[in-house]
């Protein structure tokens, strides 16, 4: 069983910036590629960026390319996503998932919920305007 927790959520006006975080309680973190979610309120969750288990691969949802950054410190057994230049549609509750293996080769692999074993219970970004 692998618990992620989320944390870095916060309030910030359009333009900011917020780094998101997403901890494993497992050493062996690095075996898994790791995804982040987010879902507005009335809205589906959908994709916004994923790493593959290696670092090799990294994949944007086209609304975020340019703006977020996804990374991994395989010491810390965390995944980040740095978010910068927000807006207020980028407001949602943001969540990590796990993937054993993970090593996606699209980035519709990558969206793909069903592709992923845990989840995070998430952490709220609100950009305000």
């Amino acid at each position: 069983q692998v618990r992620l927790v989320e944390s870095g959520g916060g309030l910030v006006q359009a333009g900011g910036s917020l780094t998101l975080s997403c901890a494993a309680s497992i050493r062996a973190f690095g075996t898994y590629g790791v995804g982040w979610f987010r879902q507005a309120p009335g809205k589906d969750r959908e994709f916004v960026s994923g790493i593959t288990w290696t670092g090799a691969g990294v994949y944007y949802a086209s609304s975020v390319r340019g703006r977020f950054t996804i990374s991994r410190d395989m010491s810390k057994n965390t995944v980040y996503l740095r978010m910068s230049s927000l807006k207020p549609e980028d407001t949602g509750r943001y969540s990590c998932a796990a993937d054993l293996y993970g090593s996606w080769s699209t980035v519709e692999r990558a969206s793909r919920e069903s592709e992923y074993d845990y989840w995070g219970q998430g952490t709220q970004v609100t950009v305000s305007s």
